[in-house]
């Protein structure tokens, strides 16, 4: 992968910076705006294969109900396992194949190691699994815990980065003009 691909740029504009390359991480916004598409998606999906299997599926919330009485709970676990497993594969798959599921492609960002290249399917899995499963206590903590390379957890754990990347092929390489045939 080159690094002019993923938004870094050579430390030859700097000569006096310490680092060989940069590496642009994608901003917060981004991030959810990819996994409220992603979600949203996957949510129809698991609603219509419910539908077809059990007819009591209680989408958006995987059977969970808000109680005064009771508080918080999930009327059927089940449902919860089955949905958060469907995402997780949905994960895992699409971010290990290319890096990006169809809400990263939308917004040009993509799952990466620390290093701005593909990352192996352990690491995903990981960072999947966060994700998928227990996605609000990987945020908060996250947000605790946040570092400067904008990592939940189990990115953390995982090793893995958001990176942005460039819209169009015309800033893939700056030295290039590109010029159309009259």
């Amino acid at each position: 992968m080159s690094e002019k691909s993923n938004g870094d740029s050579n430390s030859s504009k700097n000569p006096n910076s310490k680092f060989s390359r940069e590496i642009l991480l994608a901003k917060w916004e981004d991030r959810f705006v990819a996994w409220l598409i992603d979600f949203i998606i996957i949510s129809i999906i698991t609603n219509i294969l419910f539908y077809v299997f059990a007819a009591h599926y209680s989408f958006p919330f995987w059977g969970i109900y808000f109680d005064g009485e009771n508080g918080i709970g999930i009327k059927q676990p089940y449902e919860y396992f089955a949905a958060s497993s469907i995402f997780f594969v949905y994960w895992v798959v699409l971010e290990f194949l290319t890096g990006q599921t169809i809400g990263k492609r939308v917004v040009y960002i993509k799952t990466t190691n620390l290093f701005g290249e593909r990352a192996n399917i352990t690491k995903i899995a990981i960072e999947a699994f966060g994700k998928a499963f227990l996605l609000p206590i990987d945020i908060i903590l996250g947000l605790i815990f946040s570092s400067k390379r904008r990592q939940r957890i189990f990115s953390k754990v995982s090793g893995t980065i958001v990176i942005k990347l460039r819209k169009t092929d015309e800033d893939q390489n700056e030295s290039i003009k590109y010029i159309k045939d009259q």
